[in-house]
């Protein structure tokens, strides 16, 4: 039996430093991620002919078969009713850093190049995959997008929570389906291969900084323990009334939410008063509020 009591311990005093809403910020993390995006289409994708999914995808499978401009001016051209449309609906922020994100993308295509001597085109598929994935996770990560589908897949995952991943999956299956008639085979499997990798890498390069974990402590000795967390590590923690199913005996079960490097410390003061502690370790999907993560509003 649970009943959880209002009783904080504490609120943390570490220094949090959050960049959340810094204009610098989000600018840097828009260029650097523009930049290594670009690299990664120029110097690997276009020269082995790979579809790199999204709209970008969709501008390099028009230059395939048109020769017309470039991906990166293409990529520009059909961003615009794109960007009309978060203007709209999204936030005129959202829209600025977005834009901003796409004339990053297309200068750094024109005007960047990096040649990779990568010849195997399943090699290239996985790099490409790896460079884009960072890239456009790095993006992500700040109040804008990379322009194209990541727009219309925030605004549906804001307005009906539908996972930017489905969005992508749905686009990219029918950009890949109408490719089978205009590219090899071969060429559809190693996009499908970095879409895939990209897909990854783009997930984990957003949690990269942002994973925490929800700790149960249920010990004796729960009041040494809470004394330790508060003043050695500067964290919060609650206590949680609970009850025994056996012996039927109260206990106060201490819960906190700690990241990765913390995790091993808060485990040593645990075992330090207590070496029958029982401690138990959850991973979070999400942790917002308090001394941790701001809310992100676009």
């Amino acid at each position: 039996m649970l009943e959880p009591v209002k009783s904080v311990l504490g609120k943390g005093s570490s220094v949090n430093f959050d960049f959340t809403y810094s204009v610098w910020w989000n600018l840097l993390l828009i260029t650097v991620g523009s930049a290594i995006c670009s690299i990664a289409v120029k110097s690997l994708a276009v020269p082995h002919e790979f579809l790199a999914g999204g709209v970008f995808g969709l501008a390099s499978l028009i230059y395939y078969k048109t020769g017309v401009l470039s991906p990166g001016v293409l990529f520009f051209i059909l961003n615009v009713p794109v960007f009309l449309f978060a203007w709209i609906k999204v936030s005129r922020r959202f829209f600025w850093y977005s834009l901003y994100a796409t004339i990053a993308a297309t200068i750094s295509y024109e005007f960047i190049t990096i040649p990779m001597a990568v010849h195997n085109t399943t090699y290239a598929a996985v790099a490409c995959g790896a460079m884009m994935g960072f890239g456009a996770g790095t993006v992500l990560r700040s109040l804008g997008s990379n322009g194209g589908l990541d727009v219309l897949a925030v605004y549906l995952f804001q307005r009906f929570n539908i996972g930017i991943g489905k969005v992508y999956l749905v686009f990219n299956a029918t950009l890949f389906s109408l490719s089978m008639f205009e590219l090899p085979l071969d060429i559809i499997i190693a996009s499908l291969i970095l879409v895939f990798i990209s897909s990854t890498v783009v997930e984990q390069t957003l949690s990269m900084f942002n994973q925490r974990k929800v700790v149960f402590i249920i010990s004796d000795y729960s009041e040494m323990i809470s004394h330790d967390i508060l003043h050695e590590m500067k964290q919060s923690a609650t206590f949680i009334k609970g009850q025994g199913a056996y012996l039927r005996e109260d206990k106060n079960i201490l819960m906190t939410v700690v990241n990765n490097i913390q995790l091993k410390k808060l485990e040593e003061i645990a075992f330090r008063h207590d070496d029958r502690v029982l401690f138990i370790v959850e991973n979070t999907f999400s942790v917002i509020g308090a001394s941790f993560s701001r809310r992100k509003v676009y």
